[in-house]
C-alpha cells in the first residue's frame, strides 16, 4: 500500500483508537494468541509449514461445498503473504488484495486492519517511498508457527495425521518442520539494505557457497538488494583478497576468509575487527562451535563470523568394512591395515584417497598428519585437550617440522601412498572425493562440505553407506578432527557508508536461519550448535550428529593449522618438500630437514620486517 493509499484510507474510514485496538486483539487472537515480543529465538518451536497448503486447499473445499460460506479475507491474505515469503516472491498490496477473494473495498479494509494489528510490515520499494512490498512481521511468523503446530496436533488426534499436508514437498519448507526446536525460516529486513550497485561478495568456489549462490533470489528478498557473488579457488581467493586490500576502496562488502589466514589478514589490515563496526554479542557467539569461533580471533579480537565450520574427517564405506570384517579405524596403524585389505586394484578399487597434489593441497595434509601424530607444526604450548593458539599474536614461535613425530608422520604418508590411486600425487580438494563417490576408493580424507558429492547422489555406491570418523591417531595421540572452513569478514578499506549494510548482511548470512537453509539445499557444513540440533537438519545427514558429538568430545581443533601470518608460506613449503619425498626424489629425513630450514627462514624474515 502506498503512502497516498494509506492517507486516503485514513480519511475515508480510519478506525477510532478503541475500535482499532479491539480489531487488533481480535485478529491476534484468531492467529493464536495475544501479541508477543516480535523477536524469534533461533531455537523457536514451530510445526509443519506444510499446513499452509492444507489450509489453502481446505478453504477452497469449504467455500466450494457451501455457497453460504464467504472467503475469509484475513486468512486468505495471511496464507498468500506467508507463501510469498517462503518462496522469496515479492508481494504487493495489489497481489494481496487479489488473493483475498473479496471485493476490493473490503479487501483494502482487511489489509489495513492487518497492518494496524502488526501482522504485516511494509518495506519501501523505491527511494521515493511511495510504493511498498509487503512482508509477514515477526509477530505473524510466531503466530503462524504456533497455529500450525496446534492444527497438526489436532488433526493427528482426530484423524491420525494430515496426509495431504505430509505429501506437500515444497522446495523450501516441506513437511518436516514438525518436530520441536526447529529453527524458523528467514525473515526479511524491515528496510532494504543501502548498498548502491548491490552487495558485492567474494567467496570460495565450494559446494556450500555455491548453495548460497543458488539461493541468491531468496537472500535478495530478505535483504532487499541485489547480491553479486564472485567465487575463486582457494589460492586465487587469497590473492584477490590481498589485492583488494591494496585498493583505495574495497570492491567487496564481504569476503570469505580461510581460517588459517586470520593472523595474516589481521596483521596486514585486510579485515576490520568486528567490534569496531558492530555489537558482537548480537551474533550469539556461544552458539558457534567452540573451535570455529576461536579460530575467528587474532590477538583477542574477532575478525570474522564462521560461515562454514567443516572439519576434515575420514569417510569410510561401512558396507565394505562389514564385508571385510573390519572395525572403523581409530589409529593410523589400523587405518593402514584397512587400506591394505580394501586395496584391490584389479577389481578397480583402491584403499584410500587424500590431498596429495603439490603445494597448498599436500601442505594441508602434512600439517594435519603432524597433528594426527600429536604434534603441531609450530611449538605451541600444550594445554588440556590439545595445544594453545591464543597467544600467537605476541610472536616468539618457531616451526617444529624436523622432529621424531615429523619422521613418523612422513613415513605414514609413504605407507599410505601404497594403497592410493595411481594419480594420487595430483589429487587435491575435489579430486580425492570424486573417486570415493564413484566407488573406486574405500576411504577418503575429506571436509564435510564435500559430502554432497555422494550424499545427494543416489547412484553413488557411497550413498547411505558412509561412516564419519575423526582422524585416526598415531604415537598414542588422541583423535581429533582438524577444523577447516571459512569466515565472512568485512574489508578494512570498505567505504564507511557501506559498512552498515555489510554488517546487516553478515548477520543474515551467518544466522541459524540461513545456515539451516543451506543444509536444506544440500550444504553439509554447520558452524552453530543450534543448527546441528535442529531435527530437520539431523534428518538431512548423519554427518551433523557425528560432528556435534566430536565437538562435545572436544575433538574439533583448529590448532593443526595455526593462523599465524606465515602459515600460508609454511603450508606451501611442506607441500613442496613432502611432494618431492612422495615422488621418491628425496628421503624423509631430507624432506624434513629442508622444510625446517625454509620455514625457519620464512618466520625469521617476517620477524625482521
Amino acid at each position: 500500500m502506498s503512502d497516498s493509499d494509506s492517507s486516503k484510507a485514513d480519511r475515508n474510514g480510519s478506525l477510532r483508537p478503541a475500535r482499532a485496538e479491539k480489531r487488533r486483539a481480535a485478529i491476534m487472537n484468531a492467529m493464536g494468541g495475544h501479541r508477543q515480543n516480535t523477536s524469534i529465538s533461533p531455537q523457536a518451536k514451530i510445526e509443519s509449514l506444510a499446513v499452509l497448503s492444507f489450509l489453502d486447499e481446505f478453504s477452497d473445499e469449504l467455500e466450494g461445498a457451501l455457497d453460504i460460506v464467504a472467503p475469509n479475507a484475513h486468512l486468505r491474505m495471511a496464507l498468500h503473504l506467508l507463501q510469498g515469503h517462503f518462496d522469496a516472491r515479492t508481494v504487493t498490496p495489489t497481489s494481496l488484495i487479489g488473493a483475498s477473494r473479496v471485493p476490493y473495498a473490503t479487501a483494502t479494509r482487511r489489509l489495513r486492519e492487518m497492518i494496524e494489528a502488526g501482522l504485516i510490515e511494509q518495506r519501501p520499494r523505491t527511494k521515493s517511498g511511495k510504493t511498498f512490498s509487503l512482508h509477514p512481521s515477526d509477530a505473524l511468523l510466531v503466530r503462524w508457527m504456533q497455529l500450525s503446530g496446534r492444527l497438526r496436533r489436532l488433526a493427528e488426534g482426530r484423524f491420525g495425521g494430515l496426509p495431504a499436508a505430509q505429501e506437500t514437498q515444497d522446495y523450501y519448507f516441506g513437511g518436516s518442520y514438525t518436530a520441536a526446536q526447529s529453527i524458523p525460516p528467514l525473515r526479511v529486513c524491515t528496510e532494504p539494505l543501502k548498498a548502491p550497485g548491490g552487495l558485492q561478495v567474494l567467496v570460495h568456489g565450494d559446494p556450500t557457497f555455491m548453495v548460497m549462490d543458488n539461493l541468491k533470489r531468496q537472500f535478495e528478498q530478505v535483504i532487499g538488494v541485489e547480491i553479486r557473488q564472485r567465487a575463486f579457488s582457494i589460492d586465487r581467493l587469497r590473492e584477490e583478497a590481498l589485492r583488494n586490500a591494496e585498493r583505495d576502496q574495497s570492491r567487496y562488502d564481504i569476503i570469505a576468509v580461510d581460517l588459517p589466514w586470520i593472523g595474516e589478514f589481521a596483521e596486514r589490515g585486510v579485515l576490520t575487527p568486528l567490534d569496531r563496526v558492530m555489537e558482537v554479542a548480537r551474533l550469539d557467539p556461544a552458539d558457534f562451535h567452540t573451535a570455529g569461533w576461536a579460530a575467528a580471533h587474532w590477538d583477542g579480537r574477532a575478525y570474522g563470523v564462521p560461515a562454514q565450520t567443516t572439519p576434515e574427517l575420514l569417510f569410510y564405506r561401512r558396507d565394505l568394512f562389514a564385508e571385510a570384517g573390519l572395525e572403523p579405524p581409530a589409529t593410523t596403524d589400523a587405518l593402514l591395515r584397512a587400506a591394505k585389505a580394501l586395496n584391490q586394484p584389479r577389481r578397480g578399487r583402491h584403499g584410500i584417497a587424500w590431498n596429495a597434489a603439490r603445494g597448498t593441497a599436500l601442505g594441508h595434509t602434512v600439517l594435519m598428519t603432524f597433528a594426527d601424530f600429536g604434534q603441531p607444526i609450530l611449538d605451541l604450548p600444550e594445554i588440556a585437550g590439545g595445544f594453545g593458539a591464543d597467544g600467537l599474536a605476541r610472536g616468539g614461535y618457531r616451526a617444529t617440522i624436523d622432529t621424531e613425530a615429523g619422521r613418523e608422520a612422513a613415513e605414514f604418508l609413504l605407507e599410505l601412498l601404497k594403497y592410493s590411486p595411481p594419480n594420487i600425487l595430483s589429487m587435491s580438494w575435489f579430486e580425492r572425493i570424486r573417486p570415493y563417490a564413484a566407488g573406486t576408493v574405500a576411504m577418503a580424507y575429506g571436509y564435510t562440505l564435500l559430502a554432497p558429492y555422494f550424499e545427494l547422489d543416489e547412484g553413488s555406491p557411497a550413498h547411505g553407506e558412509t561412516g564419519y570418523l575423526p582422524h585416526p591417531a598415531g604415537r598414542g595421540a588422541r583423535q581429533i578432527a582438524p577444523v577447516g572452513g571459512y569466515l565472512l569478514g568485512i574489508p578494512a578499506n570498505l567505504a564507511p557508508e557501506r559498512i552498515p549494510a555489510a554488517v546487516e548482511a553478515l548477520a543474515v548470512f551467518t544466522s541459524p536461519e540461513a545456515q539451516k537453509l543451506f543444509v536444506q539445499h544440500g550444504g553439509r557444513t554447520n558452524p552453530r550448535y543450534s543448527v546441528g540440533a535442529d531435527p530437520e537438519v539431523r534428518r538431512a545427514s548423519s554427518i551433523f550428529e557425528a560432528v556435534d558429538a566430536m565437538s562435545w568430545r572436544d575433538e574439533l581443533q583448529f590448532w593443526p593449522r595455526p593462523p599465524v601470518p606465515e602459515i600460508g608460506g609454511v603450508i606451501q613449503i611442506c607441500g613442496e618438500e613432502f611432494h618431492d619425498m612422495l615422488r621418491g626424489t628425496v628421503t624423509p629425513r631430507e624432506a624434513l630437514r629442508e622444510a625446517q630450514r625454509r620455514a625457519d627462514a620464512l618466520i625469521r624474515k617476517d620477524r625482521d620486517k
